[in-house]
């Protein structure tokens, strides 16, 4: 059942057929083309342009517009709203009929209006948040992967996270137009990383405006290709593909629960995912910073993307390795060394059913979240994972699974009282606890002397008294 027309003056897109003279109709934008130039068959050598956009007016209807005229109309139009927008639009009597109705929006016989939304009817912001397809119809990430080239070319419903937004990239093709892209990285509950690109600047900006880690999109209509380079399958936006930010739906909120969960385990996993990716030779980074040093240096890098690196002589002040509620050793794929799901067995990123049995497929991995103090401050939940972390506490996973209580108890205080050379990555990450992401690249007690010449003033006493933690 169609929403009631807010306006007496509108015709609701239910009751919109071929013989209504002029009529007027309002909705929100949710899906809108770039504009585009064709030949003019009637004036050879010359351009027409042309672009569409759907407009919605209630859970059930919406309609497609589309409009033709001269470059500058066409293109002045266009960016006078986008998806997200409520439009007023009044028409020429030329409603075709195909499969359905579409309108024609024409520069000399029709009138758009943009309205601001605190003029707008509350009933209309809210099919922003309504799917146009059933919300129940989508393919998870992981049942993607599992289908794999059988979903080549497909057009399919995607409901996911936004995990990042890459920056858009503009290019030249060999015919000398020009183009731009767009990798936006989606995951839910089964996949931590999924691919899909946007190729138009209305999905480009779009995307712009999702917070990673707190955008939940229901993609309609986007199509599932093989991509050759990376070995697995990605999605891609069409001219047809209608975009629903943050689903009010009981599946998109189930995701969105599932965001704020696991925020920390996704924090994780990206900081082990850095950590076999990077091939960084320690020795070639010299920059040494006390701990105030290193978060105004984070200041100053804020809003970029780029990760910094040096070198810091602290205490480890926080170090839960005899805490059983603390889970410091995961299992990770063989394969691409990401998390396995203890509950399905299966890669978290790749897939891959891995066995328990077959050592083969994974292996155990350290994942500590520790506190480095110095006499400047304290810097928390940085990352000190896999053989870092052996090579910090003296012993592989293996070896410290064996341990007692005792043994591992004597093993962290060793470690919390002696200052070490550490040398870490650090990436802004807004979403994280810190607003920091800071991986130690390897961790190793310090030469006295050397720590001395590189700490400011004089080599102070170890604050540990006054911020040990996690006794």
């Amino acid at each position: 059942m169609a929403y009631s027309v807010p306006t007496q003056n509108f015709v609701a897109i239910s009751d919109v057929h071929p013989n209504l003279a002029r009529p007027s109709i309002i909705g929100m934008v949710i899906g809108k083309t770039d504009a585009k130039g064709f030949p003019d068959r009637k004036n050879i050598g010359s351009e027409r342009y042309t672009f569409s956009f759907t407009v919605r007016d209630s859970p059930s209807y919406f309609i497609n517009v589309h409009s033709w005229g001269r470059e500058d109309y066409i293109k002045s139009l266009s960016e006078s709203f986008r998806v997200g927008d409520c439009g007023e639009l009044e028409f020429i009597p030329n409603i075709f009929q195909f499969h359905c109705y579409k309108l024609l929006l024409s520069e000399n016989h029709s009138v758009v209006k943009i309205c601001p939304h605190y003029e707008v009817d509350t009933k209309l912001l809210s099919l922003l948040n309504l799917p146009v397809k059933n919300p129940q119809d989508f393919y998870s990430l992981a049942d993607i992967a599992a289908n794999g080239q059988s979903l080549e070319g497909r057009i399919i419903n995607i409901l996911a996270a936004v995990k990042s937004v890459g920056e858009p990239k503009y290019f030249t093709t060999s015919d000398r137009r020009k183009g731009h892209r767009c990798e936006v990285r989606l995951y839910d509950e089964t996949e931590s990383s999924f691919a899909m690109i946007c190729w138009d600047n209305e999905s480009i900006q779009l995307a712009q405006s999702w917070m990673p880690r707190e955008t939940v999109i229901f993609a309609s209509d986007v199509r599932i290709n093989f991509d050759k380079f990376r070995n697995c399958m990605v999605a891609t936006l069409l001219s047809k593909s209608i975009i629903t930010t943050n689903p009010d739906t009981p599946e998109a909120i189930s995701l969105h629960n599932f965001i704020r969960e696991s925020a920390e385990m996704l924090d994780l996993d990206d900081e082990m995912g850095d950590h076999f990716r990077d091939s960084i030779n320690v020795q070639a980074i010299v920059d040494v910073y006390t701990v105030e040093q290193l978060k105004i240096k984070a200041l100053q890098n804020e809003g970029k993307l780029e990760p910094f690196y040096g070198i810091i002589f602290a205490y480890i002040s926080t170090l839960n390795i005899d805490n059983e509620t603390t889970k410091i050793i995961r299992n990770r794929c063989s394969k691409c060394h990401y998390v396995v799901n203890e509950r399905t067995n299966s890669c978290s990123f790749c897939s891959s059913f891995v066995s328990s049995s077959d050592a083969t497929l994974l292996f155990a991995s350290f994942d500590v979240l520790v506190d480095l103090t110095d006499h400047t401050g304290t810097l928390h939940s940085c990352n000190l994972s896999d053989t870092v972390a052996e090579e910090a506490l003296g012993c592989t996973v293996q070896e410290f699974q064996t341990l007692t209580e005792a043994q591992k108890t004597a093993l962290k205080w060793h470690l919390l009282l002696e200052r070490s050379k550490i040398y870490f990555k650090v990436i802004i990450s807004p979403n994280s606890r810190t607003g920091l992401r800071v991986s130690l690249l390897s961790c190793k007690l310090a030469d006295p002397v050397e720590a001395s010449q590189n700490l400011p003033g004089k080599d102070l006493p170890c604050p540990a008294s006054e911020q040990l933690e996690g006794v």
